[in-house]
């Protein structure tokens, strides 16, 4: 009985060694696909035509009568 515990035990612990880098992989991934969609958002919000969009809304805010 002891024997058989220790096997279930010892392949256990190899099924966990096996998928200890896969989080680790899936956290990088989700790290390099954040960076890529922050970039290409920057990208977008500093080019020319949004960046005078932003200002023109920002000029009217502060413009406005209250």
């Amino acid at each position: 009985m002891r024997r058989k515990i220790r096997e279930v035990a010892v392949r256990l612990r190899a099924r966990g060694r096996a998928d200890a880098g896969m989080v680790t992989s899936e956290y990088a991934m989700g790290i390099i696909a954040a960076v890529g969609f922050a970039l290409l958002l920057y990208e977008v919000v500093t080019s020319g035509q949004v960046r005078e969009e932003l200002q023109s809304i920002v000029k009217k805010a502060l413009s406005a009568r209250m």
